[in-house]
């Protein structure tokens, strides 16, 4: 299949979604495309979202490369873009996933439209040409390859949340919880030791091959990294550490009153109300989280951003609303990477240099169209 981004040709894509062991999985996925402005207004699957990437690089070899940094359980590769101005200097860095949980797929068509946007803002706005010369954008678009494969085969297979490794001995039920699988208060509250159940934590912490490669990179990463951002739906709420009721994190006021400022950018963009806490305060308690883990290991901002919708459409978001609600996540986000590269680079000048940026940025959204 060819995807040029730049194209305004109507294109057929039509392709057959290959398992691990290269047989089909599905049937043949026919989707018209009309030009870039429809490209990030649809969802796409993971060989779209491939070839997506890959057309990333092609179009923005300056600031754009791409990292596989691990594999799932059937052998597919999890791979990163990496984005910013080209440096000899160590760099900080700002790290974004999206589709940790399969059946989210609002999250990975906003990490999406998160590259697109930060290029064409680099290109124009002196102040992402600044952040993108202090910092690299590590964004996985998505982290559970295999089951968000599988959410795309049929209908029935729609809402599966999980990985798609089997499970221990004696259980013929597939898959981990993997956003309950990381080394963080692992396997204590708010997830489920039965292997068929949504929440299984599985048979012990970063069990699963897609949270051990997240985690090495994170490892590796965490004096670097600025700020931890992980996509979901739904809900519209912005998670602060920790999921754990009896554990907060020491820097909380600084967290809530960044959360609070995002949720103030996404509001300006389209009107929405995004709520901001801790789990247990605003949502329900919950362990072993990649969120909690970036927190635990000394990165000091961290957020779970629950995209929209509040239950009426729930994980089956229509696609008329994904342009809505990426741009309005994206004013959020930007929020947070704007407080963390002036927080860093100019310490006491940053509230007011954040609020500034993050309030034109907002009204600049609200008004601009795909281009």
């Amino acid at each position: 299949m060819m995807l040029c981004l730049s194209s305004v040709g109507l294109v057929l894509l039509a392709l057959t979604v290959q398992n691990g062991h290269g047989n089909p999985d599905s049937a043949v996925w026919n989707r018209m495309e009309t030009s870039e402005r429809n490209y990030y207004t649809r969802y796409h699957n993971m060989t779209e979202i491939s070839e997506w990437m890959e057309a990333m690089k092609r179009e923005n070899p300056d600031v754009v490369s791409s990292m596989i940094y691990g594999q799932t359980y059937e052998k597919r590769n999890i791979t990163l873009l990496k984005i910013g101005s080209s440096s000899t200097e160590r760099k900080k860095a700002i790290w974004m996933d999206c589709g940790i949980h399969a059946r989210e797929w609002i999250a990975p068509a906003f990490c999406q439209y998160f590259v697109k946007e930060i290029i064409r803002t680099y290109r124009s706005d002196d102040k992402m040409k600044e952040i993108m010369k202090n910092l690299d954008f590590y964004i996985t678009p998505v982290i559970n390859v295999d089951g968000y494969i599988f959410s795309w085969l049929n209908e029935s297979t729609r809402l599966w949340r999980k990985s798609r490794s089997p499970g221990p001995d004696g259980c013929t039920c597939y898959g981990t919880d993997l956003n309950r699988n990381f080394n963080a208060n692992w396997g204590t509250i708010g997830v489920s030791t039965n292997c068929c159940g949504e929440t299984y934590c599985g048979t012990k912490a970063s069990s699963e091959p897609e949270t051990q490669a997240v985690t090495d990179m994170l490892d590796k990463m965490s004096q670097d990294i600025l700020a931890f951002i992980t996509i979901h739906s739904y809900s519209q709420l912005i998670l602060v550490p920790y999921g754990h009721p009896n554990v907060s994190a020491s820097n909380y006021k600084e967290l809530m009153e960044v959360g609070l400022g995002a949720a103030k950018a996404i509001k300006a963009v389209h009107g929405m109300n995004y709520t901001v806490g801790t789990s247990p305060d605003i949502l329900y308690p919950n362990s072993g989280s990649s969120r909690d883990y970036a927190r635990q290991i000394g990165i000091p901002l961290s957020f779970t951003f629950e995209l929209r919708d509040t239950g009426e459409y729930g994980f089956k978001l229509p696609e008329d609303q994904i342009q809505p609600t990426c741009e309005e996540a994206f004013a959020g986000a930007q929020h947070i990477i704007s407080y963390a590269h002036d927080k860093a680079f100019y310490s006491s000048a940053a509230a007011v240099t954040t609020t500034l940026w993050t309030t034109l940025m907002a009204v600049w959204v609200s008004s601009a169209t795909l281009l």
